[in-house]
């Protein structure tokens, strides 16, 4: 009988599922949309249908259940500050779940699941000193410090590094009420949105045959279709968006001193298009001892269920695995 552990992300745009051994290998995993527009309870069902899914394609019973969530997230709560998107802020999400499944059950901000997976699986298991970034509806980030894991109690250190403000003259808010941070420069729907944007105003792109009716509708995935095709639509917003991302890096590297910078996150599929630069812009930029040091900047090897892994990890642990 197969001994394990179910981790779930819940992100903006999915819920992601999977069943994770002791190792970190991923059995059955599943994805389905998600959205802002669900209300908790529904949400919830949907967790649960999923949680179920994947035990009943799993041999055995899992012995726990770990749950990633964006904004500040108690383990034994769910999610307690996000005003304005997932309408999960302040449901007791934690305790519903283990009382309906009769399962253990923890939870995370997703950004810190990221750099646990990472450490427990993937790139960061060399390293004291790293952090994670995912680039997804939003930006998260997860932060090791000498083989630690940020925490704190106020349950968002290191994971809101995309606060940081690049543009104060924008005219974007975050949901920090600040102008023109990382979170919405740097975001895989924040390229989406330049686009957007420019194809309303009625700007030629390989993208309006399909999309002039429906603007809206754009994602992150059709405006990497327009780059692959030279549209030059596409290609000066994604140039826009790689340059806010790198001095995003810059920014990261300067806080927190890492040897490696680890990528994942839906954008990170696009990484052919801007990874080299963004690694010879970081270390052309950066204040750094010894000069010369170069700072790894890595995509994730396990980039596509990266908090799914995470959430598994600490569910072991939870279990005392």
């Amino acid at each position: 009988m197969t001994e394990y552990v179910i981790g779930v992300d819940v992100g903006g745009t999915r819920i992601k599922t999977g069943a994770v051994l002791r190792d970190g290998t991923l059995l059955n995993h599943r994805v389905r949309s998600s959205g802002f527009a669900l209300s908790a309870e529904a949400l919830e069902t949907a967790i649960i249908e999923e949680i179920i899914g994947t035990q009943s394609n799993t041999d055995g019973t899992p012995t726990g259940i770990g749950l990633g969530f964006p904004g500040a997230v108690d383990p034994e709560q769910g999610i307690v500050l996000l005003p304005g998107k997932l309408r999960l802020e302040g449901y007791p999400i934690v305790p519903n779940l283990a009382h309906r499944l009769r399962l253990p059950v923890i939870a995370e901000n997703d950004g810190r699941l990221s750099i646990i997976a990472e450490a427990h699986y993937g790139k960061a298991r060399e390293y004291r000193w790293a952090v994670s970034i995912t680039l997804g509806t939003g930006v998260g980030s997860g932060v090791m410090l000498d083989g630690k894991i940020l925490r704190d109690p106020h349950l968002q250190f290191g994971t809101q590094a995309s606060h940081v403000v690049q543009q104060s003259n924008s005219d974007r808010l975050c949901i920090t009420r600040a102008r023109g941070t990382a979170n919405i420069l740097c975001s895989a729907t924040a390229l989406a949105v330049i686009v957007r944007d420019s194809l309303a105003r009625g700007l030629p792109s390989v993208l309006n045959e399909r999309y002039f009716n429906d603007p809206a509708s754009v994602d992150f995935e059709a405006v990497i279709e327009g780059v692959a095709q030279d549209d030059a639509l596409c290609l000066d917003a994604f140039n826009t968006w790689k340059m806010e991302l790198a001095w995003f890096l810059v920014s990261v590297v300067h806080m927190y001193a890492p040897e490696i910078v680890i990528l994942s996150g839906g954008a990170a599929s696009a990484a052919p298009y801007f990874l080299d630069d963004l690694r010879t812009h970081v270390n052309h930029h950066t204040f750094r001892y010894p000069p010369g040091d170069e700072i790894r900047i890595e995509l994730s090897d396990i980039a596509t269920f990266n908090a799914v892994l995470g959430a598994g990890a600490l569910a072991w642990e939870q279990a005392g695995g």
